[in-house]
């Protein structure tokens, strides 16, 4: 396969992982680019080395870049998503696509329209032991799926004083925590059952109602959620819920879950990512990853020897690779997360907060390739 070209446009933690994984599987940074070129030039120091800094829009038309990776704060995730296919660019977007529902389904419209992969890093499918978990639940031994439940609790905003660009409405879209958290959670427990989230009973929190502003400035109104607390029905028959918080003290990025089917329960906590907790009616066992053991899908993942652990990186790795062996073949390969995917994240997200703002079940909608519009060409393109 011919080396890609990888253009990473955001200097923060998730441009360096990005960037990280993109050289992991062989390919090359030509440039990144920042809110300005002096952060672009700051990353090409730090963890960049080798490529160029550059204007948003230079990168975006570089001859020599393949894949644009877009690691910037949500509101910019559209437009330069956008300009990116445009210009002939395959994509790599960090969740939610869009600030809002409209914004998502026409990127996943003008990505299906364009051919080109569209990618999103729901990365926890990549977890060895989730891929064993989603073999076990969904294998004919196993029975109907009754119960999906977990929560993904963080505690970085759990002080009255912490703030970041998220709480920012504007910059990070009308839900916070479950457009940012609970997009994973529930892309991974569809993934791992075979389910689809149908209908939805929420209720949200703001726990502090102001915040600092960027950077320690004055204090603004905050109107985005802390916590979620969602209850929920699958379109084939199960119940579930998941608590969604980011103001939880000591919960540093614990995203759990667990599903019940007739005959066999199991639990994964991406904090202790080397093990599966399965439930059984005669006995209950604690699975470490070992390829020795483990189904196929699960072996295939784990790169590593028993022992030796396997993390958040790897993860990240392995989804990196799918999407660059994507763009050589042509079509989405393994269980690449697509934009279709960003844009199911986003009508879950969008029933969330219309049941909550209603004390009411609300359907999420039908949001199938068929329905999606085609074009959401010709968006300005923001500043760097």
């Amino acid at each position: 396969m011919t080396q890609l070209g990888i253009g990473i446009v955001g200097t923060g933690m998730m441009g360096r992982i990005h960037a990280d994984a993109a050289r992991r599987v062989g390919a090359r940074v030509v440039a990144v680019a920042g809110s300005s070129r002096t952060s672009a030039e700051r990353a090409v120091r730090e963890w960049a080395g080798g490529s160029a800094a550059l204007e948003v829009e230079d990168l975006i038309t570089h001859p020599d870049i393949d894949v644009v990776h877009l690691c910037v704060p949500n509101h910019l995730h559209e437009p330069l998503a956008a300009r990116a296919l445009e210009a002939g660019k395959h994509v790599v977007c960090e969740k939610p696509l869009a600030l809002d529902l409209a914004g998502a389904r026409a990127l996943a419209g003008s990505a299906r329209t364009s051919g080109l992969t569209a990618a999103v890093p729901f990365i926890y499918r990549y977890h060895p032991l989730v891929a064993e978990a989603r073999a076990r639940v969904q294998a004919g031994s196993a029975g109907s799926i009754h119960l999906i439940h977990g929560s993904y609790l963080q505690d970085w905003l759990s002080n009255p004083e912490d703030t970041n660009w998220r709480v920012d409405a504007g910059k990070g879209g009308a839900s916070r925590a479950f457009a940012d958290i609970g997009s994973h959670w529930c892309d991974l427990v569809e993934w791992v059952s075979g389910h689809r989230i149908q209908e939805v009973s929420a209720l949200t929190k703001t726990a502090y109602a102001e915040r600092p502003g960027a950077a320690g400035t004055a204090p603004g109104a905050v109107s985005t959620e802390d916590i979620a607390s969602v209850a929920f029905r699958t379109d084939r028959g199960a119940v579930g819920s998941v608590i969604i918080s980011q103001v939880s003290p000591g919960r540093k990025n614990r995203l759990w879950f667990e599903i019940s089917t007739a005959n066999v329960s199991v639990g994964f906590d991406q904090e202790q990512p080397e093990t599966l907790w399965v439930g059984g009616r005669e006995g209950n066992q604690v699975l470490t990853r070992d390829p020795n053991t483990l189904s196929p899908e699960a072996a295939e993942l784990s790169t590593l020897p028993a022992g030796h652990p396997q993390g958040y990186h790897d993860a990240f790795r392995a989804f990196v690779a799918d999407v660059y062996a994507s763009v050589s073949h042509g079509a989405a390969v393994g269980r690449m997360p697509t934009f279709e995917d960003g844009l199911r994240a986003a009508a879950i997200t969008e029933a969330v907060l219309a049941s909550a703002e209603r004390g009411a079940w609300v359907r999420v909608g039908d949001f199938s390739p068929a329905l999606l519009t085609a074009s959401a060409a010709g968006a300005s393109l923001p500043e760097s």
